[in-house]
């Protein structure tokens, strides 16, 4: 085989870091369905970011007291390019968190889970497709 197999370690590399973006996320958000509470909090303030390409991302901060009495006030690790009439400053959200960690939460109708699933998907296909190829062009030598 020819140094062209290199090429294929791109691919593979993508496929990898895509899957293991995907089951994190598909395991967090299992972990806060199973073991997660649920409380009521509003949006307090949108944090703005700008990804490498320019477009401006919206994440809410939800603010919200655990069932132990601690203030919690976190952005949302999910951002869209626009705020919904739903998720505007000072609009009430239901917010599922994690009670040993607050930080790992959710706010219901925001995050989407789908999002996890789709890079799970993805990663797998890509790197699954990969690993294929490698394989039958190792085994045509």
């Amino acid at each position: 085989m020819e140094r062209e197999w290199l090429f294929s370690l791109i691919p593979l590399t993508i496929g990898a870091v895509f899957l293991s973006f995907g089951v994190y996320g598909v395991r967090r958000t299992s972990a806060l369905r199973r073991t997660g509470v649920t409380a009521e909090g509003r949006i307090v303030r949108h944090d703005v970011r700008r990804d490498d390409e320019g477009a401006t991302l919206y994440h809410p901060v939800a603010a919200w007291t655990t069932r132990d009495g601690r203030e919690c006030e976190y952005s949302s690790r999910f951002g869209r390019g626009f705020v919904g009439g739903g998720f505007g400053v000072g609009t009430s959200v239901m917010v599922q968190y994690d009670p040993e960690d607050p930080r790992r939460f959710a706010i219901q109708g925001w995050d989407i889970a789908a999002i996890d699933m789709l890079f799970t998907v993805l990663g797998s296909v890509i790197t699954a497709g990969t690993l294929v190829v490698l394989l039958v062009r190792l085994l045509a030598l």
